[in-house]
């Protein structure tokens, strides 16, 4: 089990190398994160994009890359095309994002064509290595699904299991995050998170436990749960939280990692293979821990 971020390239370098498609490569933070990658023997890079911008930001970087296949292609479009077309062909395991707008990339990958799909909807996973806490905590959607109706929100918990247990978590206790722990027909997301928990008890969400809905003290703080008196296998012990829809997410998320000083990775899940997907706010270890995470994820 990981029990730490800084753990995440330790376990990836105990699997075979994976290949990763770049979709518009020239970007010197993402560039930046292949090499290390790269030297620390866990990937094998495709780079797709602007040949020339590439090759003039390796040297800048000191990445040598005259040993891995460069395609030149300036239209970012084609680009992501081409990147996505790479694993469909069976030459790649990983997708990453380079400097190119998200909904491009996700597009590409949602082609007909591509043969990527696998029925589930496609929703980002953050791990957050939060100071104060003993244990890793994802965290779902805070990239993708804006609004998420409860049949996604099954699909979002589904998908973020799935991240769980590739570190080492096998029955993730899951809390639905509210603004408090009670329903309130005015509140719709207290509506969802009670129906997901029934849903997890009737076994039509597996693999987890699921509870709500829960404020995110109680969820995450066991402290606050006794105080609050809500007795249940998640209350204070969550090992993922999903929220109610994108600005829950993007704020938790962003407010972790740049005022709580929280080491983050992420990566979108749902279709046949991980997909990387940073910022460009994003630290060097945010996608390094990404790159890692996905690698892992295409190993088992």
């Amino acid at each position: 089990m990981i029990n730490s971020l800084k753990d995440m390239i330790k376990f990836a370098k105990l699997k075979p190398k994976k290949v990763i498609s770049v979709a518009v490569a020239q970007d010197k933070e993402v560039l930046q994160a292949i090499k290390i990658g790269v030297n620390e023997g866990i990937i094998i890079p495709i780079l797709v994009g602007d040949k020339d911008k590439i090759i003039q930001i390796c040297n800048e970087i000191n990445f040598n890359v005259e040993n891995y296949e460069i395609i030149d292609e300036k239209d970012k479009i084609e680009a992501c095309n081409i990147a996505v077309n790479k694993v469909t062909m069976g030459q790649a395991h990983i997708i990453m994002k380079g400097i190119v707008d998200t909904s491009i990339i996700l597009k590409a990958i949602l082609k007909k064509e591509a043969n990527l799909r696998t029925g589930r909807v496609l929703s980002h996973v953050g791990i957050m290595d939060v100071p104060t806490l003993d244990r890793l905590l994802l965290i779902s959607d805070p990239a993708i699904n804006i609004s998420p109706d409860i049949m996604a929100k099954k699909q979002i918990i589904e998908n973020a299991v799935i991240v769980a247990k590739n570190i080492g978590i096998d029955k993730p206790k899951v809390a639905i995050i509210c603004a408090n722990e009670k329903v309130n027909s005015k509140m719709p997301a207290t509506v969802h998170a009670k129906e997901l928990e029934e849903m997890n008890k009737r076994g039509e969400i597996t693999d987890c436990i699921v509870a709500g809905p829960l404020a995110l003290d109680n969820a995450v703080i066991e402290e606050a749960a006794i105080h609050k008196g809500i007795d249940n296998p998640v209350a204070g012990k969550a090992d993922i939280l999903i929220v109610p829809f994108i600005e829950v997410g993007n704020v938790l998320y962003k407010s972790l990692v740049f005022l709580g000083n929280t080491d983050a990775a992420g990566v979108i899940v749902g279709a046949k293979v991980p997909v990387v997907v940073t910022s460009r706010a994003d630290s060097e270890d945010v996608k390094i821990n990404s790159i890692a995470l996905a690698m892992l994820m295409a190993s088992n």
